[in-house]
């Protein structure tokens, strides 16, 4: 089922199906790794739950949830 990355829970596994956004903050996007196909986990969330943390690629990244409505990601098993 695909959704947004900003509707997953903490502790999910997901591959990255589009990136919806267009312009700077598209390309800033992608310049972070997070393209279609790449996998990602959840690690959690701030306690207003802005930003979201995520592991990509060895790394850690930290998004805000304006940024990762533009990302539509599909599950994956733990």
């Amino acid at each position: 089922m695909l959704k947004s990355l900003r509707q997953m829970a903490t502790g999910e596994k997901a591959k990255i199906m589009t990136v919806n956004a267009v312009g700077e903050i598209g390309r800033r996007l992608r310049d972070m790794g997070l393209s279609p196909g790449t996998e990602i986990e959840i690690l959690g969330r701030a306690p207003l739950k802005d930003p979201v943390s995520i592991r990509l690629k060895n790394y850690t990244l930290t998004l805000r949830n304006s940024e990762a409505d533009f990302i539509t990601v599909e599950g994956l098993e733990n």
